[in-house]
């Protein structure tokens, strides 16, 4: 926590806000910690911001919000800052980020139809693999076995994509993909309208403990090193708050060095199981936030601690490069290439590591004890 003599030594580095009070919105999702630990922790309260966060059920409400201005500022996809200012998201705004929250936490379920049936078909000794396996039961259903994400322009869709590709699996003609908001994934799995889907925590971990479904594979194996969840404005906001989102970001910053710290686990579940944020027990909160995941056969896998990441390495850092490769990965979606200097134009509006480093300038000059 900030102390009396830094809180004044912040104001003497940062002008005042331009707004006080911010609304700021966020999904039922365990990476959402940092806006919830950033409020229950005071760390909002000590960068000068009255933040009101607001739950929304889908990413489409969260863009729609902040493209109306019904949001100052918001927990995002990855992808989306550059897909809303493309036009590609259903919207189009600038859209950009100066902070990234987390790197990966996503993992792929099946039924347990599904499964059962390609365990036995590795157990036929006819495949080697679950991905095999799925593709060789997928040929044998009179129809196409359906997936979900939870957004057409989604890491959760990069990943599945990349998954299924990898078994020979064409996922533009040989399943059908539907987009269901996260908190609906289960639910959708019980009722058998999709066969498995790709989510964030804790709604694999959820589908688990209900028996709906089997964790398949996870999206830090798939993408090593890919951001997640960042923290989104709209660039005329921006333009109108800089010293607001500064403030925000240096909260939401400390709020992500605070989840790194193992110490810090089981109060972060806590926190987050409370039933003014994720409302839920926090036996469901914690598998993904010490990588003790439930894997096939209902076995735990210790052996995943970079399940989940929210601070260390750069890793806050928004990143061209992966900007520019989530771009072209996305234009797959589109069916059609986006022009090279289209690419880079949109990953250089929409990734802001120059406010990244500003904010990491602040925090070295208030002598936070902590390596950026």
């Amino acid at each position: 926590m900030f102390d009396d003599s830094i809180d004044e030594k912040l104001n003497q580095l940062v002008p005042a806000a331009e707004k006080y009070h911010l609304e700021v919105g966020y999904l039922r999702l365990t990476d959402a910690a940092p806006f919830v630990v950033a409020q229950e922790l005071g760390m909002f309260d000590q960068v000068g911001l009255n933040v009101e966060l607001r739950q929304e059920i889908s990413w489409a409400n969260i863009r729609d919000k902040l493209v109306s201005g019904a949001l100052d500022a918001a927990q995002m996809l990855a992808p989306l800052p550059a897909m809303i200012t493309l036009g590609a998201s259903g919207l189009r705004a600038p859209i950009l980020t100066g902070l990234v929250l987390s790197n990966h936490g996503n993992a792929i379920t099946l039924s347990q139809d599904v499964w059962q049936e390609a365990s036995q078909i590795i157990t036929q000794g006819e495949c080697a693999s679950v991905l095999e396996a799925l593709h060789l039961y997928a040929r044998q259903k009179p129809h196409l076995l359906t997936f979900a994400t939870v957004h057409a322009f989604s890491s959760h869709t990069l990943l599945l994509r990349r998954w299924l590709s990898a078994g020979g699996i064409d996922p533009d003609r040989d399943i059908k993909l539907l987009v269901v908001p996260p908190s609906q994934m289960v639910d959708s799995l019980q009722t058998g309208v999709i066969d498995g889907y790709c989510v964030g925590e804790p709604w694999n971990t959820i589908g688990v403990k209900s028996g709906m479904g089997v964790v398949v594979a996870l999206g830090s194996e798939i993408w090593p090193g890919a951001p997640e969840k960042v923290l989104g404005v709209s660039a005329s906001w921006h333009q109108q708050h800089p010293q607001a989102h500064l403030r925000l970001r240096l909260a939401l910053l400390r709020a992500c060095q605070w989840l790194a710290d193992s110490r810090h686990t089981a109060e972060a579940a806590r926190i987050l199981s409370l039933s003014c944020y994720l409302d839920m027990p926090v036996d469901n909160l914690l598998p993904s936030l010490t990588g003790e995941l439930i894997m096939p056969g209902g076995d735990v896998d210790a052996s995943v601690p970079d399940f989940h990441l929210f601070f260390g390495n750069n890793l806050n850092c928004p990143d061209f490069t992966a900007t520019v490769q989530m771009i072209e990965a996305c234009a797959e979606l589109l069916g059609r290439p986006i022009d090279v200097s289209m690419v880079r134009s949109l990953a250089a509006q929409s990734c802001r590591a120059d406010l990244y480093k500003q904010t990491t300038a602040v925090l070295s000059a208030l002598q936070e004890d902590v390596t950026l």
